[in-house]
């Protein structure tokens, strides 16, 4: 089975378009438990622009009769401030991104250079004997995917919005290819495969045809957009189906 965990990144930044607090993060966390999410993502950017790091904490408490079985993700810079927050909740997993502060999203993935993978390996040293799974963010054409490993890590997330590109272009072979492949070379490596980025409940049956691989699935923006037609809880259902079709 393909685990789906829910991003409420939108769903913050909503919330921070106004003062009232509304829609409340909390509540659409139990609303996704509730309709079967496997887990919970969030992504605490040093702008607060979505999730805050206030947010982490109080979803950690909300989450604790969860946890493990529904488990927290958090994403982000490796920096001191990213394990200053992981540090006092101890997810179940941490995704290493390497945004810069000002970054719009998460679009490129670690090239596991000298300077990426030295700062790579000290982060993973710390975070693993939080019991967090490590995972790091990688291009769907990652030259060196094997070497996440080296770093410690668990495993990857393979970024899918180019194949999501292609898709809508309507020829999104090639892209799915280079996904493909990498995950098959992260799955020779002993890596636990994860993705994201820009799937939906459209691009996802092709994809999720061609790489059996996947772990788990983190999912936000799509989801969200749906739920704006159908709703929350039937989005988060929606998606799980088509992460594991019959």
């Amino acid at each position: 089975m393909t685990r789906l965990s829910v991003n409420l990144n939108k769903v913050a930044l909503l919330r921070n378009s106004r003062h009232t607090g509304v829609p409340d993060v909390l509540k659409f966390a139990r609303i996704a438990y509730e309709a079967g999410a496997d887990g919970i993502t969030v992504h605490p950017r040093p702008d607060e622009r979505h999730i805050r790091a206030a947010d982490v904490p109080a979803l950690a408490a909300l989450m604790q009769s969860w946890r493990p079985e529904i488990e927290l993700n958090i994403e982000g810079y490796p920096d001191e401030r990213l394990l200053r927050i992981v540090r006092s909740v101890k997810p179940e997993q941490c995704t290493l991104v390497p945004d810069a502060p000002d970054a719009f999203t998460s679009e490129a993935g670690w090239d596991f250079s000298g300077s990426d993978f030295a700062l790579l390996r000290r982060a993973v040293a710390e975070l693993k004997p939080l019991g967090c799974r490590v995972i790091l963010f990688v291009d769907p054409d990652c030259p060196a995917v094997e070497r996440a490993g080296e770093t410690g890590a668990d495993g990857v997330e393979i970024y899918t919005g180019a194949y999501a590109a292609a898709f809508r272009a309507g020829d999104p072979a090639a892209a799915l290819a280079q996904c493909v492949a990498t995950a098959k070379r992260a799955n020779a490596a002993a890596l636990v495969v994860n993705v994201g980025h820009d799937l939906s409940l459209a691009n996802l049956p092709g994809f999720v045809a061609a790489m059996p691989e996947i772990a788990e699935a983190s999912i936000g923006h799509e989801l969200t957009a749906d739920a704006l037609e159908i709703g929350f809880a039937a989005a988060i259902k929606a998606y799980r189906d088509a992460l594991n079709p019959v």
